[in-house]
């Protein structure tokens, strides 16, 4: 029996990545200058969407004189909590801010599921507990997005008027499948990488983390709720985003707005910084842990500015952006199917271990002696079971690691890439020779050959076409 997408996908990645969505790491201990004292911290517990307990921190100035705006940060991608957004919440304290950091929900959340109304609900929910505060202008509660918490933030918006604004940063204004193509596209090519391998990566493995099950939401596109946001909005990207392909998800999400009569809306790009605002030392490509010294500044002000009412739309001129995205969803022929591949993938791999349990069995009982194409089948059946494991383990390290990890590159492709090409052109070989002297010592084979080179054939009929659609046949 066939199995389902979803468990194709556990039985070929025995881990995934939290999300084909831009990761966003953790960081702590970060020295922001502070304009005031230390910010105070209290806990706090709320009742998110679904009856969910959540869990998190309140961060306040030291002193402030009446009460103070307030936002609640939403997180990007994956299981994360309190704990790694606090430098964050204390820099926006530390400038007359009351933060609300908390635990992002495990119900209904995970590498196989999205839901981002449940998401906007808890965000709501922490809103609701900002402007209950005694310390909080609740007419100034506002709520913070990063990455896939900038596709919350403005649902969140779109339902509530408990949302005063928006303060987003790195958000998409694409579907995810065609958001994190792009972003491999941008590994590879700061790596150095061309060839098949880039074609692997940014099409083929995409659809089938789309077939498969490991994109939640595939098919998820955040304008529809731009176009129903009518807050305030500040717009955030690094001019080193390589996540976000921030000149065109600022423009999508700019036109979105202007569709909707938004006319509050502010485009702006912070020099020198990548995806989630933090410093980059490899032109955006690294992940160092450390915020700006002026991080949350110009946020801030921008903030309290609205007290004097919203102000008009603007835009900062966005950075360049070599390459467009381009959509990666369309009609799946029969053979990307996951199904087809697992099919394909169990079919060459038993018929290779196929060849060996064969010799085994009749060495088991008493018979001596190898068919005449004995040595090419054996290299056959070996090139053809490393390739197919070791394009299996790479495969895994580069979805794992968001291609973040690809090793040493020699002459545009990656080292393990270029073994991978090698054994399956070796394989190929192999499987001609074995043909070849099959064929000629057809009338010497015994029964017991037959079945043994057949098996190993038989590996290489399969295996021929699989590495052909995945590009290791490719230059």
């Amino acid at each position: 029996m066939l199995l389902s997408g979803k468990s194709l996908a556990w039985l070929l990645l025995p881990a995934v990545l939290a999300t084909a969505l831009p990761a966003v790491p953790a960081h702590a201990g970060t020295a922001v200058p502070a304009h005031a004292g230390e910010p105070v911290v209290s806990d706090v517990a709320f009742t998110g969407d679904g009856g969910v307990p959540l869990r998190g921190k309140v961060i306040a100035p030291e002193s402030a004189n009446g009460r103070s705006p307030g936002i609640v940060i939403v997180h990007g991608a994956g299981p994360v909590t309190w704990k790694e957004y606090r430098d964050e919440a204390e820099a926006y304290a530390r400038r007359g801010i009351v933060t609300l950091i908390y635990d992002k929900r495990t119900t209904g959340y995970s590498t196989f599921q999205r839901d981002y109304e449940a998401l906007a609900g808890d965000a709501l929910a922490a809103v609701r507990i900002l402007r209950a505060r005694a310390d909080v202008n609740p007419k100034m509660v506002g709520i913070w997005g990063l990455s896939e918490g900038a596709w919350v933030a403005p649902i969140a918006a779109a339902r509530s008027a408990d949302v005063a604004f928006l303060v987003i940063a790195g958000a998409v204004g694409t579907t995810p499948p065609r958001q994190q193509a792009w972003a491999y596209g941008e590994r590879l090519r700061h790596a150095g990488v061309h060839g098949s391998m880039t074609g692997m990566l940014q099409e083929r493995a995409i659809r089938f983390g789309i077939g498969s099950g490991l994109f939640a939401q595939a098919d998820y596109d955040p304008t529809r709720s731009w176009e129903r946001v009518r807050q305030p909005v500040l717009a955030l990207w690094g001019t080193l985003d390589r996540e976000a392909m921030p000149a065109e998800s600022s423009q999508v999400i700019r036109q979105a707005l202007d569709r909707g009569g938004n006319a509050h809306h502010t485009v702006r790009f912070l020099p020198g910084v990548r995806h989630n605002l933090n410093r980059t030392f490899d032109e955006g490509f690294d992940r160092p842990d450390s915020l700006p010294a002026d991080y949350a500044e110009s946020e801030a002000a921008w903030i309290k500015s609205l007290a004097d009412g919203p102000p008009p739309s603007s835009a900062d001129r966005p950075p360049s952006q070599d390459r467009l995205s381009r959509p990666v969803d369309g009609p799946f022929a029969w053979y990307e199917s996951p199904r087809w591949q697992l099919a394909a993938f169990a079919i060459f791999l038993t018929a290779s271990l196929g060849y060996p349990l064969a010799a085994i069995v009749r060495r088991l009982r008493g018979r001596r002696g190898a068919p005449p194409a004995a040595r090419p089948a054996r290299w056959l059946v070996i090139t053809v079971t490393a390739t197919a494991l070791g394009f299996l383990g790479y495969f895994c390290v580069l979805i794992l690691t968001g291609a973040y990890v690809i090793g040493p590159v020699v002459l545009g492709r990656p080292v393990p890439w270029l073994v991978l090409q090698l054994l399956t052109g070796a394989a190929v070989v192999a499987a001609a020779a074995t043909a070849t002297s099959a064929w000629r010592h057809r009338r010497e084979l015994g029964r017991g050959g037959r079945v043994r080179l057949g098996l190993a054939l038989a590996s290489a009929v399969a295996f021929v076409p699989w590495a052909a659609y995945w590009g290791l046949l490719m230059p």
